[in-house]
């Protein structure tokens, strides 16, 4: 077992490009199931990145495997994510403090709208990860709130529907809430934190294309912060 800092997870090659350009020591690239692991050095701590494919079923898959083989102390999901906030810009940074699957629907039974049975209705982003990120030393407009993860790439047909469904949601992007289920399973702290590449409106998929590569790099710069700012044995507590 490789004792590790952080787990950073991301959907996509590109994402994670901008944390190896930034690492002090840059492992080679291993394929775990279908999952790429590589060690680096960011920020003065161990990281594991791995990236997971995009999707739910990729991103908690990846998660799992990776927390078993590391034991670490959060797990951090980076990348890319489309703006759904009347108030979000393309250029912004959104840290997540709740995560929801917008396609979650048991109401039925009792449940609310976007909460898995049997699991939590939200799931919390752990206080400290989550502050720490909040307040990130990086010239970027750094934003706080709920974001969304489902199946389904968020473009002008679907928007009008997941703002109604989800009034106070920033953004929605396909892995992060299955990650933070992950990571609720099996008690690891977690945070996202994902650069807006889009506002999920007419050219939104145009937007991704043009944008993805910046807003990766927000992301990692965001995170790298924080790692740098991480407590040497942080005590988890979740946002209230």
């Amino acid at each position: 077992m490789i004792a590790v800092d952080a787990v950073v997870v991301t959907a996509m090659p590109d994402e994670a490009a901008p944390f190896v350009a930034r690492a002090d020591f840059v492992g080679p690239v291993t394929r775990v199931g279908h999952a790429q692991h590589r060690m680096v050095t960011l920020a003065g701590r161990q990281v594991l990145l791995v990236v997971s494919g995009i999707g739910l079923v990729n991103a908690a898959t990846a998660a799992a495997v990776a927390i078993n083989a590391t034991h670490p102390r959060a797990l951090i999901s980076a990348g890319s994510a489309g703006g759904v906030g009347v108030d979000v810009r393309v250029g912004d940074v959104v840290v997540g403090s709740q995560y929801v699957y917008s396609g979650a629907d048991a109401r039925a039974f009792g449940y609310e709208l976007g909460q898995v049975p049997g699991m939590p209705e939200v799931y919390a982003a752990e206080q400290a990860l989550h502050d720490g990120a909040a307040a990130a030393a990086v010239d970027l407009r750094v934003l706080s709130g709920t974001v969304l993860s489902g199946d389904a790439f968020i473009d002008a047909s679907r928007v009008d529907a997941i703002r109604a469904s989800f009034p106070g949601a920033l953004a929605t992007d396909m892995e992060s809430a299955a990650l933070a289920h992950a990571s609720h399973l099996y008690g690891v702290p977690f945070l996202s934190v994902r650069g807006i590449s889009d506002l999920c409106g007419p050219v939104a998929n145009d937007d991704f294309l043009t944008h993805v590569d910046d807003a990766a790099d927000r992301s990692a710069a965001v995170v790298c912060a924080l790692l740098g700012s991480m407590a040497d044995e942080p005590e988890p507590h979740l946002v209230p």
